[in-house]
């Protein structure tokens, strides 16, 4: 299992390298920006906004992060090597435990292994929507999970 940290300013280049290799499988999105536009959006306004946490191998390498804004699962990538590995898994776990087990999220529709992922973690979808709430005009779904039920 990963080890899961919080990440600093000084973890930026290797959230953007995560999040651009996770984003470049999704070939369905158009590209909007670049590289160097996407590094400048997580170091100025994913990490100082945004809970960022960050797993990582053994060595320190880092494998995937999540990024919480209040109620809301903004960001959980994990790089392509990593896939079926638990990371994701893990990172879930570890910011649900921080909101009573509960968080909303959007995802876009066509990304089905991500639906599939966050439904057998007990998120449910609540609305579709036609993709004219995002940058990249892609039809996105919103789920959500309730919060956990108290311990007797």
């Amino acid at each position: 299992m990963p080890r899961i940290v919080p990440a600093t300013p000084a973890d930026a280049p290797a959230v953007a390298d995560v999040f651009l290799a996770a984003r470049a499988t999704m070939t369905y999105l158009p590209d909007l920006h670049t590289d160097d536009e996407t590094r400048g959006f997580v170091a100025d306004v994913v990490l100082p906004r945004q809970d960022v946490h960050l797993a990582l191998d053994d060595d320190g390498a880092v494998l995937g992060f999540a990024a919480v804004d209040g109620a809301w699962l903004e960001h959980l990538y994990v790089t392509p090597s990593a896939w079926g590995r638990g990371v994701g898994t893990a990172l879930l776990e570890h910011v649900l435990a921080g909101h009573d087990g509960a968080l909303s999220l959007h995802v876009f529709q066509r990304n089905t292994g991500a639906r599939r992922f966050y439904e057998r973690h007990g998120f449910v979808l609540i609305a579709t929507g036609d993709g004219s709430g995002n940058e990249e005009r892609e039809p996105d779904a919103t789920y959500r999970r309730p919060p956990s039920p108290p311990s007797p």
